[in-house]
């Protein structure tokens, strides 16, 4: 992943904020752990617990020697004390964008926590991401309490639904007024988030009390400042076997190639990690490494060589992978504002075609593209229980009067981050980083400019 120092300095940059002081006892309390008061205290988590960006030994050395205190995250978990009366509290979830493993898994957490940790009676699901929240749409709300989500982590997607799109914050704003709420969960990537901090910003304005907190979704784990985001885990697996898939139809036939087209839009920690784990991979592509498809030394030189020395290849690219090759063509965004990436995957497969056909030589090339098979399964294991929690810890910070952050896990520790840090750019695989080298160790690829003779 790149190095995200460059938005960490030691200042306040990661301090998180409050409603206002919390004052009422955690219902929580002599529940955590045992029924000892001494021992519940311990299991609470004060403000003044910090997780350190950079957990290296030189980074205590440089920062030691000056008498400074190095850049950290406020550390998730229980308070003891909260800011908001759970008889009173009014709760509302929402989710929006794409889908991902994991979001009922969430949803789930988040209803269970409220309800049977603080007594919070009042949960109320937002239909259809923040369009349930403009009332031209007429989504109705949809009641959430321990009934009602019991089953709904054994399946993909999102009971309350998903849009994509920018809605208008005032009325956002207004329709939690009007329904009373004092917490919003959001759900989502990169354009929830910012919508998160609008809604969060505009609550400031009006001098409401309202708690803003988002959960990262993004499959393509591609937040900044969180180091592991919930549905990777499941993609990756699902990913990997359909590497496996292509590998077993190239090796079937003669000259045979599996092309498969991964989720990765702009970070291609998918396809590095699929192609890490399953090891049949000869060439992977992600959009934080260039590479040429004509020329010596190029992609498709490199594959022929591939072919007539072995008889087979798997080819793995993301899906924002090579996007130089659609230069001249106008560029298109989605409702949310996001650039709408060319089709690498037909791209490459029509490329690889004509090549061998010029050449004369027989092809048999399997294209795949399992984008919605992967975002719509339901989590595995290990990231339902990543998902369990991620929806406590939310809990936890609403219930305290934490605002405008969200959860994420650094330094395998839960953590607050500011919202505002976390969507100031892009995490991206570091092409000299660890996992690249690895990927480049495990499938023996070299590099795929034509401009570098072999």
């Amino acid at each position: 992943m790149t190095n995200s120092s460059s938005l960490l300095q030691n200042d306040n940059s990661l301090d998180i904020e409050t409603l206002g002081p919390a004052k009422i006892d955690s219902p929580l309390l002599g529940k955590i752990g045992a029924d000892k008061e001494n021992i519940a205290w311990e299991a609470f988590t004060s403000d003044s617990q910090r997780i350190l960006q950079d957990a290296s030994l030189a980074s205590v050395e440089r920062y030691g020697h000056e008498q400074q205190v190095p850049a950290s995250f406020e550390q998730a978990g229980a308070r003891r004390k909260i800011y908001f009366d759970p008889s009173k509290a009014r709760a509302a979830i929402l989710t929006a964008g794409g889908l991902c493993p994991g979001l009922n898994d969430v949803i789930r957490s988040l209803v269970m926590t409220l309800y049977y940790r603080y007594r919070v009676q009042n949960i109320q699901g937002i239909r259809y991401g923040y369009q349930g929240l403009i009332p031209n749409y007429g989504h109705a709300l949809i009641e959430l309490n321990p009934a009602t989500v019991s089953e709904i982590h054994q399946f993909g997607g999102t009971i309350l639904g998903s849009s994509r799109g920018n809605q208008p914050i005032d009325e956002v704003v207004d329709s939690l007024e009007r329904l009373n709420m004092n917490i919003l969960f959001c759900i989502g990537g990169d354009g929830t988030l910012k919508g998160a901090l609008a809604v969060s910003e505009e609550i400031r304005k009006r001098g409401l009390k309202i708690s803003v907190i988002g959960i990262p979704k993004t499959i393509d784990n591609d937040i900044s400042l969180v180091s592991r985001s919930f549905g990777f885990e499941t993609a990756v697996a699902v990913a990997t076997e359909v590497i496996r898939s292509a590998h077993t139809e190239a090796l079937g036939a003669p000259w045979g190639v599996g092309l498969v087209k991964l989720m990765g839009r702009d970070s291609g920690f998918i396809a590095a990690t699929a192609a890490l784990a399953r090891g049949d991979a000869n060439f992977v592509l992600i959009p934080e490494i260039d590479f040429d498809v004509d020329g010596p030394g190029a992609l498709l030189d490199r594959l022929y060589k591939r072919l007539a020395s072995r008889g087979h290849a798997v080819i793995v690219v993301a899906e924002g992978a090579g996007q130089k090759f659609f230069a001249q063509e106008p560029a298109e965004k989605d409702a949310s504002g996001n650039i709408l990436h060319k089709d690498i995957g037909a791209f490459l497969t029509d490329r690889v075609r004509k090549y061998f056909r010029e050449k004369a030589q027989d092809l048999n090339l399997k294209y795949i593209d399992p984008s919605y098979i992967i975002r719509s399964a339901p989590a595995n294991s290990t990231d339902q229980v990543f998902c369990s929690f991620l929806g406590q810890k939310a809990a936890h910070a609403a219930m305290a009067g934490k605002t405008n952050c969200l959860i994420g896990q650094w330094n395998d520790h839960f953590v607050h981050v500011p919202i505002a840090m976390a969507i100031k750019e892009r995490k991206k695989v570091d092409p000299m980083g660890e996992l690249w080298n690895s990927v480049l160790e495990r499938t023996g690829q070299p590099t795929l400019t034509a401009a570098r003779k072999f």
